[in-house]
């Protein structure tokens, strides 16, 4: 039976955060106040002194959990493997870097750490002796475009078959379930003169599996104009969707994941998200034996209405998992 705690990453406000209208201490209040049992922070956002803790911040991190009543439950670090101008990272200085990551987020109590699949599986399997050492379990994000069963995935869950620890996992993204276009990214660009024909036949090429090249020759014969091919690029990259999602692919990795990142663009009132089927993929947690957080993450950069959205976000989890 899953024991499944709610929260937000705190990348939910990434505008009001970027742009000065809240602080880090403003942004914690707000989920505090929305119900969440904690929150993820990532790392190169917010963590002035990144990569490290500095006292001061850990100070400040300790002074909120006491005034509300929440703290850092998972530390999301970046793989900058192509941080260097010249070339990529070594594995050995990925690993030091994981290493680094994985102390702070020690040191900020977290005992989740998310991580990027460009590390690759061998850098992981490297980091599991310090995950373990510092009781910090390192998971691998799954991303869209990435599912539970695309090659780069199935090669971390090879590794984790062959390791078998419970230190290091998946981190799955909600948004590789997506079965619809991304209602913002649609919005904007009926905003921006996109005809809704096209970007009916843009989506229908996304469903059909007509190879990108192609479907882009389709729409430019058929006169698409930028705001088309705007929302096009993302039906084809980081907001693809289908419609069969990878649900068994999740069954097949439940019991490698260590944590959830509950991606969504847009939730109606009534808690629907308008993209992605949250009823199905919190279900089946739900009814696994996952024990961890689900943590909302907002990613509709506009800043529109944040903390009701992530409100309903938080609400919609709860419900589902029956609280």
């Amino acid at each position: 039976m899953s024991n499944i705690k709610v929260g937000a990453t705190l990348y939910c406000w990434t505008n009001e955060y970027a742009t000065g209208r809240l602080s880090f201490a403003d942004i914690v209040r707000e989920a505090a106040k929305i119900g969440c049992e904690g929150y993820e922070v990532v790392a190169t956002q917010m963590i002035p002194s990144y990569p490290y803790i500095s006292d001061e911040f850990l100070d400040e991190v300790h002074r909120l959990a006491d005034e509300t009543g929440i703290a850092p439950v998972s530390y999301g670090a970046n793989c900058d493997r192509g941080m260097l101008p010249d070339r990529n990272l070594t594995e050995d200085e990925m690993v030091n870097q994981g290493i680094i990551d994985i102390q702070s987020a020690h040191r900020l109590g977290c005992h989740v750490m998310r991580a990027q699949y460009l590390m690759g599986p061998n850098v992981l399997e490297r980091l599991e002796p310090y995950a373990r050492m510092y009781d910090v379990k390192v998971g691998i994000e799954i991303h869209n475009p990435e599912t539970p069963s695309t090659p780069i995935i199935r090669e971390y869950e090879a590794m984790m078959e062959r390791v078998g620890s419970p230190y290091i996992g998946f981190v799955p993204d909600f948004g590789c379930f997506a079965t619809k276009p991304n209602k913002p990214y649609w919005d904007q660009a009926l905003a921006n003169g996109a005809p809704l024909e096209l970007l009916e036949m843009a989506a229908q090429m996304r469903y059909d599996g007509v190879p990108m090249e192609e479907a882009q020759a389709r729409l430019a014969a058929a006169g698409a104009n930028g705001a088309v091919f705007g929302a096009f690029s993302g039906m084809y990259g980081f907001v693809q969707f289908s419609k069969e999602p990878d649900f068994e692919g999740l069954k097949r990795i439940m019991k490698h994941c260590v944590h959830f990142h509950g991606k969504f663009h847009y939730l109606y009132e009534n808690g629907e998200e308008a993209s992605i089927p949250y009823d199905d993929v919190v279900g089946i947690i739900r009814d696994s034996d996952y024990e961890g957080y689900i943590v909302g993450e907002y990613e509709n950069h506009t800043g529109v209405g944040t903390t009701e959205m992530t409100r309903r976000c938080v609400e919609k989890i709860k419900k589902v998992i029956g609280r």
